[in-house]
């Protein structure tokens, strides 16, 4: 005779919602930790990776001045290449604007094609180089330039 298997229990299935709430209610004791204390509290888990990898100097801040003067904060892998920084750039902005409930697109596109990033005066025009091969380090500051018209 063969041995009885033990029946299986029938996993507990969670609607997409109730994991959501889990996930998120998770999320907000996490960013109790003095170490992400600094995070809003609809964090992502990209933002809360790129924290950790701060504090561990896996990653390096790039501040980031728009044509307005707002200053903006960016966090980056420490080999980040001038793409790299754009899209979290990017990122960064459609969190914000997602979070405040402003505009809801913008257009990188133009945005890209009208401003380009500089740093001590000199354009980061090659998106394939990477940031410290301009000298960027960690909490140096690049700026919006408008493009001349040729």
């Amino acid at each position: 005779m063969a041995a009885e298997e033990p029946a299986e229990e029938p996993a507990e299935e969670l609607a997409h919602a109730e994991v959501l709430e889990l996930f998120q209610a998770a999320l907000a004791r996490l960013v109790q930790d003095p170490l992400l204390c600094d995070l809003p509290p609809q964090v992502t888990a990209e933002e809360i990776g790129s924290q950790v990898a701060l504090e561990y100097g896996q990653a390096m801040t790039v501040r980031v001045c728009k044509a307005d003067g707002e200053t903006v904060p960016v966090v980056v892998v420490q080999n980040a290449s001038v793409l790299e920084l754009k899209k979290a750039l990017r990122r960064h902005m459609q969190l914000r604007q997602a979070r405040q409930g402003g505009v809801q697109h913008l257009s990188w596109k133009y945005i890209w094609r009208t401003y380009h990033l500089t740093f001590n005066g000199e354009k980061l025009a090659d998106d394939r180089k990477k940031l410290r091969e301009y000298g960027i380090r960690n909490r140096d500051e690049v700026s919006f330039i408008k493009k001349l018209r040729k």
